[in-house]
């Protein structure tokens, strides 16, 4: 089976019937990318499909066969940022952090589909991704920190 992830072409003998999430976590050693619910409820295992916000914890690796798959990791580095991981750190959005690049990775995919959006679209955008710590309003002045910056 053959999956790119992170920029990187992979071939390999696993299961089809294993949740991408495993496959990143268990068999890559790709920490991003978190357990939270196992239902895609929570958000926490937000990776990127070919560009799109998936849930990896309810998507098998044999769906995936052949597709991009971007995890926050792959998003940006420490010496190249994504818009949004820096709107993220100059919002100071993390608490706990768990959620955290979910919640970057769900945003992201938003604002390349959505350039421009109203707090309305945010919200409704960012309702799947849960917080514990209810990091809401520093989460969308993030997102709205991020549009800027695309702008400038």
């Amino acid at each position: 089976m053959k999956l790119t992830v992170d920029g990187t072409e992979r071939e390999l003998d696993i299961e089809p019937d294993m949740p991408l999430l495993w496959l990143l976590r268990d068999v890559l050693g790709i920490h991003g990318p978190k357990y939270g619910c196992g239902i895609a409820a929570c958000g926490a295992c937000t990776v990127h499909l070919d560009g799109l916000a998936v849930r990896a914890c309810q998507i098998t690796v044999g769906e995936v066969e052949g597709a991009e798959i971007t995890t926050i990791e792959g998003l940006g580095t420490s010496d190249a940022t994504h818009p949004v991981q820096q709107a993220w750190i100059d919002e100071q959005v993390a608490q706990c952090g768990y959620c955290q690049s979910g919640q970057i990775m769900q945003a992201a995919s938003f604002l390349a589909l959505n350039p421009t959006p109203t707090d309305a679209d945010i919200d409704a955008a960012m309702s799947g991704n849960l917080c514990r710590c209810a990091s809401y309003p520093r989460i969308r002045a993030a997102i709205r920190r991020a549009i800027q910056a695309e702008g400038a």
